[in-house]
C-alpha cells in the first residue's frame, strides 16, 4: 500500500473563512461572539491568524479563499498511545477470552504480548510497514494528524529498533507527526523466564543507549503489572532513561495497583495510562508532577473490564484526561479514535469537552507536543478538521460510521469533504 506525499497535497495557505471554531480548543486573536462567523489564516503551512471572520487583518483579506461551508473546525486528532507496528494478529485470543480466559491465564498460555513478539520477529521491516500503513490510514481518515508509536513487540535489540525504524518510515510516507516511545520493558522475551533482573539489564545497558544513540527514541514506557514488571524494575528503566535526557510514561494500574503511577510522576512522566485500578496517592503525585492520565476505553471494552478509572478523583484534582485508542493486536484492535471519545463517555462518564480535549490539547501534552499540536493558535502548524456537524456532542455521539470531513495535515490539505448541501441528515 502507499500513501500520496504529503508535498503532492494542495497546499492549505489561504484563509479559510465561515467556520465554527470549537469552544476552548482554539486561541482567538479576540473573543469570537456566538454565532460569528470565524476564520483561520494559513501562510507557508503555518497558522498565521485565527478569529471572528469580519475582524480579519487586511494584511491577510487578499488571500486565497477557502470555503468552510459552515463547518465546525476542531485541531487535527492526537492518538497518543499505539502499537501501531507489529507482525500478525491475536483473534484467536479474542475467542479465548470469550470462552472465559482472563487476560493473565492468556499469557500464561504463551500468547499475550509474546505471540505478537513472534510474529514481530519473523516480519522484516518493510514488512512491518507494509502492514501498519492500512491501519494508519484508517487513523488519519477519521483526522488524526500526530499519533505515538511503541515498540515493545521486539525485545531484542535489532527487532525493537526495526519497529522503531519503520514507525519513523509511517512518518514520513503518511505525512504525519510521530513520537515513537521505546517500550523494551513490555514483557519477558523467550529465553528469560524467571530472569526478569537480567532482562532489565539488558533493556538498560543494551538496547536502550543504542536506540537512543541512533535517534529512534522520543520516550520510554514500561509495562508495571504483576505479569509484567515490577516497580523495583520500572525505576532501573526510567533511572536510565533520564540519564540519556529521554521523558517516560508508564502503563500504569491497568490490572492492579502497582502504585506506579506515583513512581512515574516522581520522574516527571508525561503521562500513565490505562490507570483503572488508580489510587489517590497516584493522583495527588500525577497533579503535582502535571503528568497527564490517558484513559484508554478499547481495552478496558475488549477485556470486558468493571473497574472504572477514578474520572472523578481526577476531575477533582484537575489532572488533565486524554483518550486514545490503544491501538494493539490483542486487547483493542481500535482503529477509530472519535469511537474512543464516545467510549470515555459511555463506559467512563466522561462530558463531551473532557473527551474532545482528550482527543486533541490532552493528548498533546501526554506526547510533550502541547506547544505545538493540540490547539488552533497562531505560530503552530496547519493541523485542523472540518466536520459537517452542527453540534460539538456529534462528534462523540455518532459511532460507527466515518466521517466526511476535510482535514488539514502539516500544512497541507489531505482530505476535502463534500459540500455540506450534499450531506444527508
Amino acid at each position: 500500500m502507499t500513501l500520496p506525499s504529503l508535498s503532492t497535497l494542495p497546499s492549505a495557505d489561504g484563509c479559510w473563512r465561515n467556520l465554527r471554531l470549537a469552544a476552548d480548543l482554539a486561541q482567538t486573536a479576540q473573543p469570537v461572539a456566538p454565532g460569528a462567523r470565524a476564520c483561520i489564516a494559513v501562510v507557508d503551512g503555518q497558522i498565521a491568524w485565527v478569529g471572528a471572520e469580519a475582524q480579519l487583518p487586511e494584511r491577510l483579506a487578499a488571500l486565497p479563499t477557502h470555503d468552510g461551508q459552515g463547518m465546525l473546525a476542531t485541531p487535527g486528532l492526537i492518538d497518543c498511545h499505539t502499537h501501531l507496528v507489529y507482525g500478525g494478529h491475536r483473534a484467536g485470543e479474542f475467542a479465548m477470552r470469550l470462552a472465559g480466559a482472563s487476560y493473565e491465564e492468556v499469557a500464561r498460555a504463551g500468547g499475550g504480548i509474546v505471540s505478537s513478539v513472534s510474529a514481530t520477529r519473523a516480519a522484516s521491516e518493510d514488512a512491518l510497514v507494509e502492514l501498519a500503513l492500512p491501519r494508519l490510514q484508517q487513523l488519519l481518515d477519521e483526522g488524526v494528524c500526530a499519533i505515538e508509536i511503541k515498540s515493545g513487540y521486539g525485545l531484542a535489540l535489532a527487532h525493537e529498533r526495526k519497529q522503531l525504524r519503520a514507525a519513523r518510515r509511517l512518518a514520513t510516507l503518511g505525512g504525519v507527526t510521530v513520537r515513537t516511545t521505546f517500550l523494551g520493558a513490555h514483557a519477558l522475551p523467550a529465553g528469560y523466564a524467571g530472569q526478569s533482573s537480567a532482562y532489565i539489564d539488558l533493556v538498560c545497558q543494551q538496547m536502550l543507549p543504542a536506540l537512543a544513540n541512533e535517534g529512534l527514541i522520543d520516550a520510554v514506557d514500561v509495562f508495571c503489572e504483576r505479569i509484567a514488571f515490577s516497580l523495583a524494575e520500572t525505576e532501573r528503566v526510567f533511572e536510565a532513561a533520564t540519564r540519556l535526557g529521554l521523558p517516560v510514561k508508564l502503563h500504569a494500574e491497568q490490572l492492579s495497583n502497582m502504585e506506579g503511577a506515583a513512581l512515574a510522576a516522581r520522574y516527571g512522566a508525561l503521562s500513565c495510562d490505562h490507570i483503572e485500578h488508580l489510587s489517590a496517592t497516584g493522583i495527588a503525585a500525577m497533579r503535582a508532577a502535571g503528568t497527564v492520565a490517558v484513559l484508554l476505553p478499547g481495552a478496558f471494552y475488549t477485556l470486558r473490564d468493571t473497574q472504572v478509572p477514578p474520572i472523578e478523583a481526577l476531575r477533582a484534582a484537575g489532572v488533565p484526561m486524554a483518550v486514545s485508542t490503544d491501538h494493539n493486536p490483542g486487547t483493542s484492535p481500535a482503529l477509530s479514535l472519535l469511537l474512543m471519545a464516545n467510549m470515555a463517555c459511555t463506559l467512563f462518564r466522561l462530558t463531551v469537552p473532557e473527551a474532545l480535549a482528550g482527543i486533541t490539547c490532552h493528548a498533546a501534552q501526554a506526547l510533550g507536543l502541547q506547544h505545538s499540536h493540540g490547539l488552533i493558535a497562531r505560530g503552530r502548524p496547519a493541523n485542523f478538521v472540518l466536520w459537517p456537524v452542527q453540534e460539538v456532542a456529534e462528534l462523540a455521539y455518532w459511532f460507527g460510521c466515518k466521517p466526511d470531513c476535510t482535514i488539514v495535515r502539516q500544512g497541507r490539505i489531505a482530505r476535502t469533504a463534500r459540500p455540506v448541501s450534499e450531506h444527508v441528515a
